[in-house]
C-alpha cells in the first residue's frame, strides 16, 4: 500500500512537471507575440529654424513648413511635425535651445534652417560652422537623423565671405555624415528678377515662394524618412 502511494505520487509530480515545461514554451511563445504586436512609434520631424521657417509676415498655414504637414499627408507618410523656428534665432540661439526640445520631444529627425542671421550679423564664420557641428552631433547623439539647410548671401557682403558661408553647410555635413540642402531659397532668391518674391522688406520670401521652398527641402528629407 505504501508503495503504491509512492509511486502515484511519483507519477503525480512527472505529470505536473510534464505540464509545466509544456507550458513554459506557450507563455515564452505569448510574450513573443505581444512583443512583436507593440506598436511602431511615428516618426517625429523637429524643425529647428529662423523667420524662413517661422512663418515671419505670413499668414499662419503658409509658411513652408505647414506645407511639409499637408505634403506628408498627400504622401501617406505618417508623422509629426513639430515647428520650433524662432524669427531672428541663430545658430547659438539654436544651439542653446536644442537640448530641451530634444528631451521634450524626442525627435526621429531635426531639420536645421539656421546660419543666415549670423551673416546678417556678421558673426564669425568658424563660430557658425562650430554650432552647426553641435547642433548636428547632439541630434545625432539622441538618435536622430539630421538635415542641414544651407544659406547663401548676397555678394555685397564680399565674394570670399559668401563662398566661404555658402559652403561651410556641406562641410559640415559632410564631417558629420548628414543630409544637406545646399541652398534653400534656390529658385527664389537667385532668379532673373527674384524681388518679386520677397516681401518689402527684400529678406523674407512671400507666401507664394514658399511652396518652392518646400520643394527645395522634400527631396532629401523623404529620403530620410524611408
Amino acid at each position: 500500500m505504501i508503495r503504491y502511494q509512492q509511486r502515484r505520487h511519483f507519477i503525480l509530480r512527472a505529470s505536473i512537471g510534464l505540464l509545466v515545461g509544456l507550458s513554459a514554451p506557450c507563455a515564452m511563445a505569448q510574450a513573443t507575440s505581444k512583443t512583436a504586436a507593440a506598436p511602431i512609434r511615428q516618426p517625429v520631424i523637429l524643425v529647428l529654424g529662423d523667420s524662413l521657417s517661422a512663418e515671419y509676415g505670413l499668414a499662419r498655414g503658409t509658411g513652408w513648413v505647414a506645407l511639409l504637414e499637408k505634403q506628408l499627408t498627400q504622401e501617406k507618410l505618417a508623422a509629426t511635425v513639430v515647428n520650433a523656428s524662432v524669427s531672428g534665432e541663430t545658430t547659438s540661439g539654436g544651439r542653446s535651445r536644442l537640448a530641451a526640445l530634444l528631451a521634450q520631444h524626442k525627435p526621429s529627425h531635426v531639420v536645421i534652417e539656421l546660419g543666415g542671421n549670423d551673416a546678417l550679423r556678421g558673426l564669425p564664420l568658424k563660430n557658425t560652422q562650430e554650432n552647426l557641428t553641435a547642433m548636428t552631433q547632439a541630434a545625432q547623439k539622441a538618435g536622430a537623423k539630421v538635415l542641414l539647410v544651407g544659406m547663401q548671401v548676397p555678394p555685397n557682403y564680399g565674394t570670399d565671405y559668401a563662398n566661404k558661408f555658402a559652403g561651410l553647410f556641406t562641410t559640415v555635413a559632410k564631417a558629420q555624415k548628414v543630409a544637406v540642402v545646399p541652398f534653400f531659397l534656390k529658385g527664389v532668391a537667385d532668379g532673373p528678377d527674384p524681388t518679386h518674391l520677397f516681401q518689402p522688406d527684400r529678406i523674407h520670401p512671400r507666401a507664394e515662394a514658399h511652396p518652392q521652398m518646400l520643394a527645395n527641402v522634400w527631396p532629401e528629407l523623404k529620403k530620410l524618412l524611408r
